[in-house]
This record gives structure tokens, C-alpha cells and sequence, in this order.
């Protein structure tokens, strides 16, 4: 017969679980909604800024032979060394959210290795960090806190040893990979090469913005905006990666919220059947007692 005071405790201790991860998923849900606010605004400076450089690289690749002597949009570079940028969170309790980006990466590792492609692993969020670690996978770069709370200026300086090393040669790529967020219930692995930056396929913009500049600055004027380019995307995506979190770990929540429910059932009917059959017991014990003093 189960034990009527083991079992209460079990139905204590799952409530007090399910009030945690409930408490957990309304904080996910409070802090997916400011991060979504947050991503859309800085959307339309990245629309704006994307505007720009087609208008300037369109411009260049009609008026100049050859177009752009940029390295930054020589997309014919022989590849021998990628920098890719790994970005997960800090912390778990988001289902598939880790797991998923850092399949992703690894994935793409064993390709590159395969080409015999060097490959750079430049790492933020702490979960990605202490996997690669205990795999005896080797980092150039790992950062934490910045995957939880992003910030422009961190994220720029982060982006900018990228984006040097490119320039100068030292790398022939840039990919960032992340967890995306697409709605409130599903988020998306998003592969995206930084650098360098396909413009021969750029199609004139109906609306010209208002900067005017003379044809000898528009390399300049391009690569300035191409590194500024890249270090927004840099930003945009650890927003995009927030708020894909926060969706990932309101779901994990809300379904160990449900799970925790559906084991107190479980645990209240075993409660009973016990307490039923302790009950039964006791009845059969007190006859039987009083049948023998007859």
C-alpha cells in the first residue's frame, strides 16, 4: 500500500513546481513582448539603411566598370577562412532553442572541415560557450551576457574584429547563426552571410534619399555603410534572438506548467485509492476485532 504522507508530499512538491514555471512563463511573456517592440523598431532603421546602400551600390555597378573594388562585396573570394558567430543564450529552460543553433553550427563546421576550410568559432551566449568547452571545441571569441541583454555599442565592437580581419584578408567570410523569431510559437534557425555582401544583383530604389555626394566618394560613402551594414545586423540579430528565447521558454514553460498539472491528477487519484484502501483496512481490522469478542 503506498504511503498516504510520501504521496502528499509529491502532490506539495509538484505544485510548488507548477507555480514556478507558471511564474516563469508570464515573466517570458512580459519580457517577448518589450524585446518584439524593440525588434521593430529597429527594423525600420535597418530597411532605411538597406535602402541606402542599394541606392550607392546600384550606382556603382552602372557608372563604373567592374563595379565595386570593395572587398567587402567580392563575393568571388576563394574561401580558406571563415569566421563564423555562434549566438544562443545564457540561460536554459527554452526547450529546442540551444540544441537546435547548435546542431546548426556544428553542421556547418564539419562542412567547412571537410573543404578544408579553416574555421574561426566566434561564440555569445554562455550555453553555447560551456558546450563548446566541454566538447574540446576551440573559440576565438566567446561573450557573455550580451545574447540577454544586447546593446548596440557591445555589439558593434564585437562585430568590428570581423569585420578587420575580413578587410584585411585574414578571413574570406562572415556567417552569424542564431534562433530567430518568427511568431509567438515557433522560431527559426537563420544562417546569414555578413561579409561579403552580394550587390550585383541590386535593383534601382524608386525613392532616393536626400544625401548628395560626389561619384570619387562612393567607395568610401559604401564601404562605411557596408560596415555599418554588418554591425546593425549584428545587433538586429541578438534582438531577434531575444525574443525568439523568450517565445521558446514561454512554451517550455507553459507545457511544463500543463505536465506538473497532469501529474497532480495523477498523484490526487493514487492519493485516494490509498487513502480508500487504508480506510477499507481499518473497517476489516475493527470487525474482525469485534467478531472475536463475540
Amino acid at each position: 500500500m503506498a504511503n498516504l504522507k510520501e504521496i502528499k508530499l509529491q502532490i506539495n512538491s509538484v505544485k510548488g513546481t507548477q507555480k514556478t514555471t507558471r511564474a516563469m512563463k508570464l515573466v517570458s511573456q512580459a519580457k517577448l513582448k518589450r524585446a518584439e517592440e524593440l525588434a521593430k523598431r529597429s527594423r525600420i532603421y535597418a530597411q532605411k539603411l538597406d535602402e541606402l546602400v542599394s541606392e550607392i551600390a546600384y550606382e556603382i555597378n552602372h557608372s563604373k566598370v567592374g563595379g565595386s573594388d570593395s572587398r567587402f562585396v567580392q563575393t568571388d573570394l576563394a574561401v580558406r577562412t571563415v569566421d563564423i558567430i555562434c549566438v544562443t543564450a545564457d540561460k536554459g529552460l527554452c526547450g529546442g532553442f540551444n540544441v537546435s543553433t547548435l546542431k546548426t553550427t556544428l553542421k556547418l563546421l564539419r562542412e567547412y572541415k571537410e573543404k578544408k576550410v579553416a574555421v574561426r568559432l566566434r561564440v555569445i551566449g554562455r550555453k553555447a560557450i560551456d558546450f563548446l568547452k566541454y566538447n574540446g571545441i576551440e573559440m576565438t571569441d566567446e561573450v557573455i551576457g550580451l545574447s540577454a541583454s544586447p546593446d548596440y555599442k557591445q555589439a558593434a565592437e564585437f562585430m568590428d574584429q570581423s569585420l578587420m580581419d575580413f578587410a584585411s584578408g585574414v578571413t574570406d567570410r562572415v556567417i552569424l547563426i542564431y534562433n530567430g523569431f518568427k511568431n509567438m510559437l515557433t522560431q527559426e534557425q537563420r544562417v546569414i552571410q555578413l561579409m561579403p555582401i552580394d550587390i550585383s544583383t541590386v535593383e534601382p530604389r524608386e525613392l532616393k534619399s536626400s544625401i548628395e555626394y560626389e561619384p570619387e566618394e562612393q567607395e568610401e560613402l559604401l564601404n562605411t555603410l557596408l560596415r555599418k551594414y554588418a554591425e546593425y545586423s549584428m545587433y538586429y540579430g541578438l534582438l531577434d534572438s531575444l525574443a525568439a528565447e523568450h517565445s521558446a521558454r514561454m512554451q517550455a514553460m507553459d507545457n511544463a506548467t500543463k505536465n506538473a498539472s497532469e501529474r497532480v491528477n495523477e498523484l490526487t487519484i493514487a492519493y485516494n485509492k490509498a487513502r480508500q484502501e487504508s480506510i477499507t483496512t481499518e473497517l476489516i481490522e475493527i470487525i474482525s476485532g469485534m467478531e472475536a469478542l463475540k
